[in-house]
């Protein structure tokens, strides 16, 4: 009787989450946003200004950037442009969220390298969709 002996196949890699980075000086924009993405399997850091998310975007890595227009010391359009000037994050997606809604405000997103925009309040499950599509997530 010929046996063989197949070794057990070895576990698949577990997928490590996209990290996720939240900017923005509000604590309950930032809370919100972590419940929402940490319950969608997301990982998320959180800055409170757009100096300390430059921070933080060129010494650790992320897969996406959420960041608010108006905030103290640099806000969102001068984070994104600055963001784009560095080797390391300028292929970053980013999506900016804003109370500011007119159609001026959405091109100067866009010009200073915004790759979507949202206007504030943002629902949960737009924000889901948006996060995922951006990631290039199949969204069901």
């Amino acid at each position: 009787m010929n046996m063989h002996l197949v070794a057990p196949a070895a576990p698949a890699p577990a997928e490590v989450p996209p990290q996720i980075l939240v900017v923005d000086d509000a604590t309950v924009v930032r809370l919100y946003y972590r419940q929402i993405l940490e319950n969608e399997g997301y990982r998320v850091e959180e800055a409170i200004n757009g100096i300390e998310g430059l921070e933080k975007a060129v010494q650790m890595s992320f897969d996406l950037c959420i960041v608010d227009v108006n905030m103290p010391m640099m806000d969102g359009y001068t984070f994104l442009r600055a963001m784009r000037r560095e080797p390391i994050t300028y292929a970053m997606p980013a999506l900016m969220t804003t109370s500011e809604a007119c159609v001026e405000d959405h091109h100067a997103a866009l010009k200073a390298g915004a790759n979507g925009y949202l206007v504030k309040p943002v629902a949960r499950d737009q924000l889901a969709l948006y996060v995922a599509a951006m990631l290039g997530r199949i969204v069901a």
